[in-house]
């Protein structure tokens, strides 16, 4: 057992002297289920964690020895492992007991407990000049305790709840992207962008993995050598998406231009997370080395690939599809992945019949939000990863949002939860909680950082077991370490708290 809970076995060991034989049977039943659960999180976060890198400066070196866990590339396979045993294991809402109580639930903290634990540390002066925070019981959602929780504030990197949220209400856990190579006549074939920044050129293994350019390229050349085609020439479809490819901050190494087409994120050197050198041209990169795909697989490309536009109607000669919408949400959230944000924006756009750009984007899961019945007070969605300052979320709408995914009513967000780092264990949070016994293991929280924002939202089960969510956000701040672990402490208070 963690050194963090030991002082719920000394809590145990005395009510148990004082306890009834009648009571200690029903307490010893309640004990062992605590025990284990926390036996399997730990378990189950290190053998089946969700997917992990990340994506700012302060996230970089937290991310780098990370390996991403998988989903599949094939419609109609098994769904990719996630961290669902961890949220079973440590509990749903409405499931805990009170120890010789029956089946009556144990009631959330107060406000006036919370407050007492929390207001302390909201005092400490590396979380800025602006502090909103929300906490919410997931059994009820009703906000149990707030501090400024309507004012919409900068979200960095947490807009990815909102962002998943609404591809996952749009779309459907089970949506998958689709890349297709289509016939433009005899001699000539495009191939068309379905959207899927996890495209890859490089070689597969396993059931479990992205869509392969490789493959693609196999299917292409067997079917254009069926036909008795072996010299094509080559064009590429990016239509899917419209307006700038250009995010507004611009060239940077946490994004590449935003195209429906792109292989490996349009990274220029071998990694798979994190910041890395981009391509100013993903698109034509990509439709380049299917060009030299196709070659090496007996088939002449003539010339370079331009843009083109496949015709309605064009027959298909070969598709790869990406990892089901559930696996993708889950390395967006736990790798902190802006081109999937973008991706995802784009995806709720195209399902609404909206311009798949930054402003339809927004708009699109701007409506879903709504749908879902969230508070949109002060909401602004300018992109889908949260790169943007323009942004304007509070701490009530990504409680609300988690409250939403813990809910059996909305199981297609449910990898809004599985998809959370998880502290010392996952993701950007792997490096951060070392120090922290109460919190490892037990927060599992989307992380946002930008300069001078920093902020935290995501799930605990406090000390007497029940499953609350929390928003944490603060602006103005001057030591993101500081800040960084200020967040830290105030979701680790939340998890040791019954705070009644």
């Amino acid at each position: 057992m963690p050194e963090a809970r030991s002082w719920q076995v000394r809590w145990w060991l005395n009510r148990w002297r004082q306890a009834s034989a009648a009571e200690r049977g029903t307490w010893r039943l309640a004990a062992v289920s605590t025990v284990t659960g926390l036996a399997v999180a730990t378990a189950s976060v290190v053998a089946a964690g969700p997917w992990d890198s990340g994506q700012r400066t302060a996230e970089r070196d937290r991310a780098a020895a990370e390996r991403p866990a998988g989903g599949t590339s094939r419609p109609g396979t098994a769904t990719p492992p996630s961290a669902a045993p961890v949220l079973a294991a440590l509990g749903a809402p409405g499931t805990v007991t009170t120890p010789g109580s029956g089946e009556e639930a144990v009631p959330p903290p107060t406000g006036t407990g919370l407050a007492d634990a929390l207001e302390p540390l909201l005092e400490d002066g590396a979380l800025g000049d602006v502090r909103t925070v929300s906490v919410v019981d997931a059994d009820s959602g009703r906000q149990v305790y707030g501090v400024d929780a309507d004012r919409a504030a900068v979200p960095a990197s947490v807009i990815k709840l909102a962002t998943g949220a609404a591809v996952l209400s749009a779309r459907g856990s089970g949506y998958r992207l689709t890349t297709r190579v289509v016939s433009a006549g005899h001699d000539r074939v495009v191939l068309v962008g379905g959207g899927d920044p996890t495209l890859t050129a490089r070689p597969v293994h396993g059931p479990d993995h992205p869509a392969s350019l490789r493959e693609l390229a196999d299917g292409t050349a067997s079917a254009l050598k069926r036909s008795g085609v072996r010299r094509v020439s080559l064009g590429y479809d990016t239509s899917l998406y419209s307006g700038s490819e250009r995010h507004p901050i611009g060239p940077n190494e946490n994004l590449s231009p935003v195209t429906p087409l792109m292989v490996d994120e349009g990274r220029l050197d071998k990694s798979d997370r994190g910041p890395a050198p981009r391509s100013d041209d993903p698109a034509g990169d990509a439709a380049r080395a299917f060009a030299k795909l196709l070659r090496d697989r007996g088939v002449e490309v003539k010339g370079e690939p331009r843009r083109a536009k496949a015709g309605r109607g064009a027959k298909e000669l070969a598709a790869v599809h990406s990892q089901p919408l559930s696996a993708l949400v889950e390395r967006m959230l736990t790798a902190s992945d802006n081109d999937l944000g973008e991706a995802l924006l784009r995806q709720t756009a195209i399902a609404a019949r909206r311009p798949a750009d930054f402003a339809g984007g927004g708009r699109a899961v701007t409506a879903r939000l709504k749908a879902l019945g969230l508070p949109l007070k002060g909401v602004r969605i300018a992109d889908g990863s949260g790169l943007d300052r323009a942004d304007r979320v509070p701490a009530a709408l990504l409680a609300q949002v988690l409250v939403r995914a813990a809910s059996p009513d909305h199981p297609e967000l449910r990898p809004l939860i599985t998809g959370l780092p998880v502290a010392g264990f996952t993701g950007t949070l792997r490096g951060r909680y070392a120090e922290d016994g109460v919190g490892r293991g037990v927060v599992r929280a989307k992380t946002g950082t930008l300069t001078g924002v920093n902020s935290l939202a995501g799930t605990v089960v406090d000390a007497d077991g029940r499953l609350l969510v929390f928003a944490f956000m603060t602006t103005g701040t001057t030591d993101p370490a500081g800040a960084q672990h200020a967040l830290d402490r105030l979701a680790s208070t939340v998890a040791n708290c019954g705070c009644r």
